[in-house]
């Protein structure tokens, strides 16, 4: 390592090992690449849409905006509010088909 009075020394890019990939990164990588994270990304729109979900946050994020003042609210304002209730709110039915379509994936994949 080179080193100066001014600065500390700069690693050499062999001393930095590289960093394995976590097993949630490599699945994430394979639902990128085979198009399958789109494809449930579609399917959880869908089912939202289907169970009413979707128009209980817009309803949320109505009157939070009306009580704050249409002006005093900021996107991030309404992410930091609405987004634990709408986790909290996914019915139990959406979630399990969700898994269950990505654990068919991965069985597929061979991961």
């Amino acid at each position: 390592m080179r080193g100066s009075v001014n600065r500390p020394p700069t690693p050499d890019v062999d001393d930095e090992p590289q960093k394995e990939p976590t097993l949630q990164e490599i699945i994430n990588i394979k639902l990128i690449e085979s198009g399958e994270k789109e494809k449930l990304m579609d399917l959880l729109r869908e089912r939202l849409i289907e169970c009413g979900w979707r128009d209980e946050m817009k309803t949320l994020c109505r009157s939070y905006a009306r009580k704050k003042g249409r002006n005093n609210v900021t996107v991030d304002d309404l992410i930091h509010v609405i987004t634990p209730k709408g986790r909290a709110s996914v019915p139990d039915s959406v979630k399990a088909e969700l898994l269950q379509r990505i654990r068919a994936f991965l069985t597929s994949a061979a991961l």
